[in-house]
């Protein structure tokens, strides 16, 4: 048998690691020239806010990073890293920003579970137990301000009258579609009731612990309130003429509303669905425009750059 040499010049292995500590910030390059048009007129809008209101609204954005931290804790038995834990969730909001509905974020913390030590079967329960937790609690917020504040927001603008026929008749066939797939394909079948075994054992284990508990649905709780709170401190900057608790309503039901919109952290379908939300809630629409304009700034612009270059690295000391 002969050996076969590779020429000298030609590298060894290839260095996938450095590679991906550079994607993020290739991807935060792609995402930035795409919505530049967005980004001149956000910043442009800062210049004639309020800054103490702005600074509220920062400070609102990097407890959001806290809370998370609290819930992805709470959703696992198992103590994670504390400090290694925040920087992952600063991370994983680059990430979300960066690739659709919420799969960056999802990626990086089922990463970083794996590499704690938590086995694959139990870190996919903590991850569905963690969205569980904070969808239910942002239904229930936003119900629970629509009972004290019913005028907060005519739903009438937010959704046409002739558009909820066909949303439900799209939905109703949906949970058809993945019904009919479930019992007719015995391999899922299968996978999806181990994973529902799974995850009913760990939510149980997890509310056997007070401490584990609270953390789970204090920081769900948490999450939204201060992003419909930091939405509110932008709505103060620039003078937006609507109660801060309508804001706060019109936030949640505008986030609710396009929770299934696949784009990257909800670029674009976010934008229109607060701004169509902020002016049913009685704001005028140039304003609102501008409100919504210098909060998405704040909250994703912004931390962008800084959060790749977190991912970077986390992938570089092998953290996730």
């Amino acid at each position: 048998m002969t050996a076969v040499r590779l020429p000298e010049g030609l590298p060894r292995r290839v260095p996938v690691r450095q590679i991906l500590c550079l994607l993020p910030l290739a991807l935060v390059l792609v995402v930035a020239v795409q919505h530049r048009s967005v980004l001149v007129e956000g910043f442009g809008r800062l210049k004639s806010a309020e800054w103490p209101w702005l600074t509220a609204a920062v400070g609102a954005t990097c407890l959001t990073w806290v809370a998370a931290a609290f819930t992805r804790q709470g959703a696992v038995m198992q103590r994670l890293p504390a400090r290694r834990l925040l920087a992952t969730q600063f991370a994983a909001g680059a990430a979300n920003h960066l690739l659709p509905t919420g799969l960056g974020a999802s990626a990086v913390n089922l990463r970083f579970m794996t590499v704690c030590g938590v086995p694959l079967a139990r870190s996919s329960a903590a991850l569905a137990l963690y969205m569980l937790a904070e969808s239910i609690t942002r239904i229930l917020l936003l119900l629970v301000l629509l009972i004290a504040f019913p005028g907060a927001l005519h739903t009438g603008g937010l959704v046409p009258s002739s558009a909820v026929g066909p949303i439900l008749l799209v939905a109703v066939a949906a949970v058809c579609v993945a019904v009919a797939v479930l019992l007719l394909v015995r391999r899922l079948r299968t996978a999806v009731f181990s994973f529902l075994r799974t995850a009913l054992s760990e939510a149980r284990s997890v509310h056997t612990r007070p401490a584990r508990a609270l953390a789970l649905w204090g920081g769900s709780l948490a999450f939204p309130a201060l992003q419909a709170a930091g939405l509110a401190a932008v709505g103060q900057a620039l003078e937006l003429p609507v109660p801060p608790v309508h804001i706060a309503v019109a936030y949640l039901a505008a986030t609710l509303a396009v929770a299934a919109v696949p784009t990257p952290g909800g670029i674009g379908s976010v934008e229109a669905a607060l701004v169509v939300a902020l002016v049913a809630a009685g704001g005028p629409v140039a304003v609102a425009t501008a409100v919504v304009l210098a909060y998405r700034i704040i909250t994703v612009w912004l931390p962008l750059l800084p959060g790749a270059l977190t991912l970077g690295a986390l992938v570089r000391l092998k953290v996730i």
